[in-house]
């Protein structure tokens, strides 16, 4: 109430009572390839929590699969937005291998899903379990977090591979209407952006001294830290209390260009003021379903080491526990929160929650045309960087909002109101209430 007001908070009661009508002896379901680590899992934990809150019977699983399969999806994760990836094939054996670990997941979860449950299937990873669940006798609804804005040979190799899996779903959910393949125009398709939830850790108000507290336990400022996960990977100790600092969170993936915001700062940035770069990424032990991560962490790391002494200085690369999700979601808060300016300046992008949680705290950030980002940023709000892959052009804009403090100030204060418009979970949470509502009449 104190944050959606009387008239939100009113519209989704209505809605959560329509969706508890529709399920009444019935549950509801998500499916997804990991617990922790990146948007979707950050996601279900919430929205999870809530419908369950609500009196709706909601489960979430997690599928088990092996490092073939997580090579296989991160293929078709890389190829949906339209690059290529790694060298690897789509093919019959890829094709097989991926059908064989789905079936060996439906047989346990037939067992568990009722007919007439609702289902929703999150991301490539999930897509070849809907005929098992639907001969079941469920309703299957898939959930794309992903896209290309303009379709390649790349994503018609992936949509290739999907589509004879999605065949039988009642409903297909996407952030983007440009994410629509054409094969899918006929199909009963949803738009659905994602959300952030401003109770969550990740996002909700830390006093200044909490904030402090947990940038020491990082290691990015000074002082007693306890004993934790968390490394600095880069860089020589903590910044000093008063520096700027400019920061990115994502997880190690090329698609998140962190080594492309590490040269842009240190060319552009470094030296002409007193701001310093923190990229932020999970341990990549913590994020199961992405094989790349270790790489990319390795990437960055020897980027770093190839900078000039003084950038080198001006840097560093945390990579925060994934043990405890509170935990690891204050962190990010508190990042966040402390940064002078969050950057998110991805190659492709289905959302970014970055944008939007940096948005919430009234940080100005500067972003990628990308994707989802462009539904996140208008114009007054933050600054959108047309060519994601001009490094030239990604520092000096840095710098420039860096001698802009008035700016900044209202950029942070014109994208919270934004978000609060927007992107927070009520608008989401109404969205899925009226899909379940609409797939259990079917």
């Amino acid at each position: 109430m104190r944050v959606l007001g009387a008239t939100r908070s009113a519209r989704l009661r209505e809605a959560a009572e329509g969706a508890r009508r529709a399920l009444v002896g019935r549950r509801l379901w998500h499916i997804s390839s990991t617990a922790a680590g990146g948007g979707v899992a950050e996601m279900l934990h919430l929205l999870v929590g809530y419908v369950n809150d609500a009196g709706i019977d909601t489960r979430w699983v997690v599928i088990d699969a092996d490092a073939q399969f997580f090579a296989i999806t991160k293929r078709l994760h890389n190829r949906l937005h339209g690059v290529p990836g790694d060298a690897g094939e789509l093919g019959g054996d890829e094709g097989s291998h991926y059908r064989s670990i789905l079936e060996s997941n439906a047989a346990v979860l037939v067992r568990r899903v009722e007919p007439g449950d609702i289902v929703i299937l999150h991301d490539p990873q999930t897509a070849g379990l809907a005929s098992h669940l639907v001969g079941r006798g469920a309703r299957v609804v898939w959930r794309c977090h992903i896209g290309a804005d303009l379709p390649n040979a790349h994503t018609r190799e992936a949509w290739n591979f999907l589509l004879p899996h999605l065949a039988e779903c009642q409903a297909i959910v996407f952030s983007r209407a440009a994410f629509v393949p054409p094969e899918l125009s006929s199909a009963d398709v949803w738009i659905i952006e994602p959300s952030i939830d401003p109770l969550s850790p990740k996002n909700h108000s830390l006093a200044p001294d909490r904030v402090t507290d947990l940038l020491v336990r990082i290691g990015l400022l000074p002082g007693e830290r306890p004993v934790s996960g968390t490394a600095v990977l880069g860089g020589a100790g903590p910044f000093s209390p008063g520096d700027r600092i400019v920061v990115q969170v994502s997880r190690w993936d090329h698609l998140k260009d962190m080594i492309g915001v590490l040269q842009g700062f240190a060319e552009h940035v470094v030296g002409h003021n007193d701001a310093r770069l923190a990229l932020v990424g999970p341990s990549v032990d913590g994020v199961v379903d992405d094989p790349e991560g270790s790489q990319v962490l390795a990437e960055c790391l020897a980027a770093w080491e190839a900078l000039p002494e003084r950038a080198r200085a001006g840097v560093r690369l945390v990579a925060l526990p994934m043990d405890d999700v509170v935990t690891n979601a204050l962190m990010v808060n508190a990042t966040q929160r402390h940064a002078s300016l969050v950057v998110q300046k991805s190659l492709q992008e289905g959302f970014g929650l970055t944008v939007s949680e940096a948005m919430w705290k009234s940080r100005p950030v500067v972003a990628s045309a990308v994707g989802g980002i462009i539904d996140q940023v208008p114009p007054d709000a933050g600054v959108l960087l047309d060519d994601p892959r001009d490094l030239d052009l990604f520092g000096r804009t840095v710098r420039s909002l860096l001698e802009r403090p008035d700016e900044l100030v209202a950029l942070g204060r014109r994208g919270r109101q934004h978000v609060r418009d927007h992107f927070l979970s009520d608008r989401h949470l109404i969205d899925y209430a009226r899909l379940v509502e609409h797939v259990s009449q079917q």
